[in-house]
């Protein structure tokens, strides 16, 4: 790892249709091998699909599915004197938006369904309704957190 400067944090471009910054870095984050318009077709149809299912306007259910599954503490281990512990700390806004977003796809993916748009439609309506994989993921989370409390003054 370089160790000279920190990169240097590039903007990401709005998305075409919905004019979203967070639409993009979800689909950046979906895309697998370069293949991005592939990425976009999928984000776009679970969307449409969201959208038909509720009513409601698609990017309002995926700002409310991501906000739900955002986690706000995390455990990170520390060795003091031999022993590790689990201490838990906060969590700067860019990474809790990114751990939102790859737990989301982990839990569309781990889902059983037939199309990814559909899986991915379903994973967003889980979470903006506060049930889901994602959802649990960010609970097991602040679990851990909560029970490793003890360990707070060891936090760097």
């Amino acid at each position: 790892m370089a160790r000279r400067n920190q990169a240097p944090r590039r903007p990401t471009m709005p998305d075409p249709r919905y004019q979203s910054r967070l639409v993009t870095s979800f689909t950046n984050k979906l895309m697998r091998n370069g293949k991005k318009s592939t990425a976009e077709r999928v984000v776009y149809e679970a969307l449409e699909r969201v959208e038909r299912q509720t009513g409601r306007s698609p990017i309002d259910v995926f700002d409310q599915a991501l906000r739900n599954a955002t986690p706000q503490i995390e455990v990170k281990p520390r060795r003091v004197g031999g022993a590790t512990y689990q201490v838990p700390v906060d969590i700067r806004s860019e990474r809790r938006q990114a751990l939102a977003i790859r737990w989301v796809l982990q839990g569309a993916r781990s889902r059983n369904g037939r199309s990814m748009a559909e899986r991915l439609a379903a994973e967003l309506l889980d979470a903006a309704n506060n049930t889901g994989a994602a959802i649990r993921r960010r609970e097991d989370t602040h679990r851990m957190a909560e029970a490793n409390r003890a360990f707070v003054h060891y936090r760097w």
